[in-house]
């Protein structure tokens, strides 16, 4: 776990947050990439946000688990940066993912964000 992820989430967890993110991008809408999460976390529309805990240097995501947490919006943590960017449609890696309209998503986003609070807790 990196030293800025505030909880570990289980693998189970994560994969259901990758297939939300996938869903969303194919039925509603996401935001790529660190400055695309933290402006839609700042004007309060995120509904899931994921974040890759092997970004090198860990300051470029280190600001959002506690903007995440300032605005109340629910975030996890996944393993390799490659597999959210598979999930975006993206041939490289990338950093963080704003679920910004759900679409078919709604339930898995809803669940994942349930799950990240118990554990939070």
């Amino acid at each position: 776990m990196a030293k800025f992820a505030t909880f570990e989430a289980p693998e189970e967890l994560q994969k259901i947050a990758l297939e939300a993110v996938e869903t969303a991008r194919d039925s509603g809408k996401i935001k790529k990439g660190t400055n695309e999460a933290t402006k839609t976390i700042e004007r309060g529309t995120a509904k899931l946000v994921v974040i890759a805990e092997n970004v090198e240097p860990a300051e470029i995501i280190a600001h959002l688990g506690p903007l995440c947490e300032e605005k109340g919006a629910a975030y996890i943590f996944i393993k390799e940066q490659k597999e959210l960017g598979a999930a975006c449609g993206l041939s490289v890696g990338c950093a963080a993912v704003a679920i910004v309209d759900a679409g078919k998503a709604a339930d898995l986003v809803n669940d994942v964000a349930q799950k990240v609070a118990a554990l939070k807790n």
